[in-house]
């Protein structure tokens, strides 16, 4: 008989990639995890890289072959990160890349990224697909299944004055589109992750 009624729920972070003050981020993040919060399949969680404050990369050992982290702040950023089973992350693009912030962060682990499904919700003047297709390059680097849908939200288009967040009814749909891929490929990845290491 099959064990699909006793698997745990999946888990999916939604990943917050700016820390600039000011930034729009933080209401496409909220957008994201209230239209999520309609669905029964996951549940998901906001992570404010604010709430992190890693500093640039400062771990003696790369994580791929790290047995153990130096830094406290290393073990916490682990321990969250490790809890789920998939993510969304929510970039801006700065001068035509990813955010160095979120960088560094993706940077800090290994192993609790990889085996894991992530969707791209990208945002900026040209809908921050640049910065998603250099956040493509890296998942996949860090075995992690980027999935095909994306959100790309323009400023001219998604925004009130490039100020107040508004989405059209096309980036509510590809958003359900990309959370059902996420979960989707989230379940079906389980049997490759391994447990990772946060000690």
């Amino acid at each position: 008989m099959s064990d699909f009624h006793t698997r745990p729920m999946i888990r999916i972070g939604i990943v917050l990639g700016s820390t600039r003050p000011n930034r729009r981020g933080d209401q496409v993040a909220r957008w994201v995890l209230e239209q999520a919060g309609a669905r029964t399949d996951a549940e998901f969680d906001l992570i404010d890289l604010r709430d992190y404050p890693l500093p640039h990369l400062d771990e003696p050992a790369p994580a791929l072959y790290s047995s153990g982290y130096a830094h406290e702040h290393t073990r916490a950023w682990s321990e969250r990160i490790a809890s789920y089973d998939g993510y969304v992350l929510v970039t801006p693009e700065y001068n035509h890349a990813v955010p160095s912030v979120l960088k560094n962060a993706l940077d800090y682990l290994y192993h609790e990224w990889a085996g894991k499904a992530v969707g791209l919700v990208s945002y900026g003047v040209d809908g921050g697909a640049r910065a998603a297709v250099q956040l493509r390059v890296v998942a996949g680097v860090l075995q992690m299944a980027d999935v095909a849908y994306q959100v790309t939200l323009s400023l001219f288009t998604e925004w009130e004055n490039m100020t107040v967040f508004a989405p059209t009814a096309r980036a509510v749909s590809t958003l359900h589109g990309t959370l059902d891929q996420v979960v989707t490929w989230s379940a079906a990845l389980a049997p490759l992750r391994k447990p990772a290491v946060m000690s």
